[in-house]
């Protein structure tokens, strides 16, 4: 095999590429490569094969050799996408080492990988046979009516007329016409990706003096006054902007299309037609780094580069408010100086947003942005860039680890403790934390870990000196950590002090930061208007037809949602069970949080912040710039508040429930609550003032909630840690659970059964389960978990997890396995 070497082959042998596709399969395959495209072929490239009978793919060529595949006979590549390769060959290692890791298969890496528009899937394309008669009364009504939509529509693929017929299997009906010579059927593969053009107009130089244009002038305005108009417009334009698109001298002049096509023929103006990107920037805006770090910053930025002599990964352990973004900045600045490339990870769009203003200001259009609001086209211009090195910063979510980097020097994963790093569903199942730590040994780059709240695994690494570790234990400026209030829901009730879900104290301290001009954020983990609707007379609730979860009453839409599939019904006003008119609805989410809050005052202007308020491209955006510019009195929100926001005013913060976190059956339930807790309470008094968090909670002596008063993150930590090593859990043990999926729970225990059994053979007490998780059937799905604990020195993480894939696959090889999924999730958070 010529594995990993980049280069074309100019030689006129018979070649063969081991390519990866888009599919969940457990080897690469092996297609032969025609001689013509001999000197064109390259590892990393995109390449057009047909897999089964008739489905087109792009794969991406992973290796090249002269050895054709034994065991079959290998097909022809039908094209090469592109000139240079579109993944490099380190990108290609990563790939590998994220499937071994997390137990997934390369394909699946590459789907979440590449942009969507660099990966093409076969669309089939649908058009009538116009050189066959045939008489229309002799179609049923399905055939008849895809002639119809054809007459208007000359193209049509099988996803159309699934939409069009209202159903999922059309293809025997296609099948059925194509008999008939009604229609004509060809697979065929179209590039999605279209670069976004302009025309740029510039003026003819013979008409750059002044007499000449003139001249010119005066006769346009006699015989094409239109035109003379457009001259005219383009030298109005051109005295406040370099590049005049065709668009807006158009617009400018009110000249038609036709006027200024004329002028080009004409040879008055020039027309030049280029790829602009979709990315915008003010380019004229000017870079400035005006800040100067604090004593106790500089001090840690000065020890964070000691520790970068010693080790590769870093963590800055730093108190909210603290300045870490500054420190960042510097640190990118100096790496950035040396020619490398920085990548700097967000947990959540919110944050990316938020932060990307204030780093274009230090980095201008040196920065990149990369997440899942850009679009397919965006995505693949990042792609590019990052590819040319033309990125010297990139600013992403987890996803951004996928980039073709040529040259990193850091990596900034900034709090880091967040579950948002690690994707859950579909595989690969992987955290962007770790493997930003693996990618930047690849590239012999350092990681920096930022957070108020470390992970305890990091923590740990951190304390046994396998990271290093440095502090900042004061907020920038001298502000004071906020004061927080813990308020017992119990004695307000008694006292009957409670309005709503609010206490008196709560009221109270928002009414007064509202009259001092000031902001307020209420964080409530729950979505939705109420979590359950119950019958008082029978106790029936609502659940989803697919999933063993109750429904969540949403007022804006006035339907009851699955928050797991997506599944929506009217809400009930009699009980389905009973007949009942007595439902009620229990619980609350952000949504009735906003609703009561508006009744109670109603003067204040109120924005929520969760899944629901955005899910469109710009309103994240349109939310953060209302509440920067004092547009938004109070903002009520859920874990999207808590991470990272930076305001000047905002001086209060809620928190309306802090036992919904505290009580989750977990084991990491504590270190959760104390990190949300800790994270949101951060957002208050950031900018010269002490804020005020006010905890509402219904066990105010609860431990976690007394060690988040004092901020005393290490007396969580150590308590912590000894029940971890006691019950056999990370950072001790490692993890890796398997979550056996089947539509028959009788079926899925005999299943489960089996796979737990031959497990137990190889490592004994060392398997858990099978047992049903907290929510034992989605999508249909019944679940059973099984749990592996490993330790971290007595048994060999690789070893076992050859073992666990030769087991799974064995398994998929006995009739027991049909309809059987399987799904390995390694170091599950």
């Amino acid at each position: 095999m010529l594995e990993f070497t980049e280069g074309s082959h100019t030689h006129r042998t018979t070649l063969f590429v081991e390519v990866i596709l888009p599919l969940a399969i457990s080897r690469n395959y092996t297609y032969r490569v025609p001689l013509e495209m001999n000197d064109v072929i390259a590892i990393g490239k995109r390449v057009v094969v047909q897999f089964g009978k008739s489905k087109l793919y792009t794969a991406i060529v992973a290796a090249i050799s002269e050895q054709a595949p034994a065991k079959y006979e290998a097909k022809y590549i039908l094209e090469v996408m592109d000139e240079q390769p579109a993944v490099t060959l380190k990108q290609l290692a990563f790939w590998q080492w994220i499937a071994e890791y997390y137990m997934c298969n390369t394909g699946e890496v590459m789907n979440a990988a590449l942009p969507s528009a660099l990966k093409l899937a076969s669309e089939t394309k649908i058009t009538l046979n116009k050189d066959h008669e045939y008489d229309r009364a002799l179609l049923n009504d399905k055939e008849f009516l895809i002639t119809e939509a054809l007459d208007i529509q000359p193209e049509l693929t099988v996803s159309d007329i699934a939409k069009l017929l209202g159903q999922k299997t059309v293809m025997p009906i296609l099948k059925t016409l194509f008999e008939k010579n009604v229609i004509n059927i060809s697979e065929e593969v179209s590039q999605r990706y279209k670069p976004r053009r302009r025309t740029f107009i510039t003026l003819h130089p013979l008409y750059r003096d002044q007499e000449n244009l003139k001249e010119l002038f005066s006769i346009l305005e006699k015989r094409a006054p239109k035109q003379a108009d457009a001259v005219l417009a383009f030298i109005k334009l051109s005295r406040h902007q370099k590049n005049i698109t065709k668009n807006e001298l158009i617009e400018e002049s009110g000249a038609a299309d036709a006027s200024i096509k004329s002028l080009i023929e004409k040879e008055i103006f020039i027309a030049e037609h280029k790829n602009i990107s979709r990315l915008t920037y003010d380019e004229d805006e000017e870079a400035i780094s005006n800040f100067v770090l604090s004593e106790a910053q500089q001090s840690a930025l000065n020890n964070i580069k000691e520790q970068f002599t010693k080790k590769e990964v870093v963590l800055l352990h730093g108190v909210t408010s603290s300045g870490k973004t500054q420190i960042y900045i510097r640190l990118m600045e100096e790496m950035i100086s040396t020619g490398k490339q920085v990548l700097y990870l967000l947990p959540e769009i919110a944050l990316t947003t938020h932060i990307i203003e204030r780093l274009r200001i230090y980095f201008g259009g040196d920065i990149g942005v990369y997440h899942s609001r850009f679009n397919d086209n965006e995505r693949v211009e990042v792609w590019q860039k990052v590819l040319r090195n033309e990125y010297k910063v990139v600013l992403g979510a987890r996803s951004a680890v996928f980039l073709p980097f040529s040259d990193l020097g850091l990596i900034i994963v900034d709090e880091e403790h967040e579950t948002s790093y690690k994707q859950f569903d579909p595989a690969p199942r992987y955290s962007a934390r770790d493997a930003a730590i693996y990618l930047a040994n690849m590239h012999k780059a350092k990681v920096l870990l930022g957070s108020a709240t470390p992970s305890f695994e990091t923590y740990h690494n951190a304390h046994a000196q396998k990271y290093g570790l440095v502090e900042l234990t004061e907020r920038y400026g001298g502000v004071h950590l906020p004061q927080i209030e813990v308020v017992s829901i119990v004695e307000e009730t008694k006292r009957k002090t409670m309005q709503s879900h609010f206490t008196g104290v709560l009221m109270a301290d928002m009414q007064k930061a509202l009259d001092n001009k000031e902001q307020v954020i209420l964080f409530q983990n729950r979505r939705g208007y109420a979590p359950v609707l119950i019958c008082k007379v029978c106790a029936y609730t609502p659940k989803c037809i697919n999933c063993d979860v109750s429904l969540t009453y949403h007022k804006s839409s006035g339907k009851l949602h699955c928050h797991y599939c997506g599944y929506k019904e009217d809400s009930p006003s009699v009980c389905p069970a009973c007949g009942s008119t007595h439902l009620e609805y229990k619980g609350f989410g952000t949504e009735k949080v906003e609703d009561e809050l508006s009744v109670l005052m109603p003067d204040v202007r109120l924005a929520r912040m969760d899944l629901d308020t955005t899910r469109s491209r710009n309103s994240l955006q349109n939310i953060l710039n209302d509440l920067e510019e004092k547009k938004i009195d109070v903002l009520v929100g859920t874990q999207m508040v808590a991470k990272g926001l930076d305001f000047a005013d905002v001086t209060v913060i809620g928190i309306i429930n802090a036992d919904s976190l505290l009580k989750y059956p977990d084991y990491r339930a504590n270190e959760r609550s104390y990190q949300m807790l800790a994270q949101v309470s951060g957002r208050a008094g950031r900018r010269g003032k002490q804020g005020k968090v006010i905890i509402q909670t219904y066990d105010p002596l609860h431990r976690v909630i007394k060690q988040v008063i004092a901020n005393d993150y290490s007396d969580l930590y150590f308590t912590e840690m000894e029940e971890r090593k006691s019950f056999k859990y990370p950072p001790y043990y490692r993890i890796i659970n398997l979550d056996v999926k089947h539509k028959d729970p009788d079926v899925l225990n005999n299943q489960a059964e089996y796979l737990a059994r031959e497990l137990r053979q190889h490592f004994g007490d060392r398997v858990i389960g099978p047992e049903f998780p907290l929510i034992n059937r989605i999508r249909n799905y019944y679940i059973k978990s099984i749990m592996l604990k490993f330790e971290r020195d007595a048994i060999s993480i690789v070893k076992a997890k050859v073992i666990i894939r030769d087991i799974i696959t064995q398994f998929q090889t006995t009739k027991l396995s049909k309809g059987c999924i399987i799904q390995p999730n390694v170091d599950p958070y």
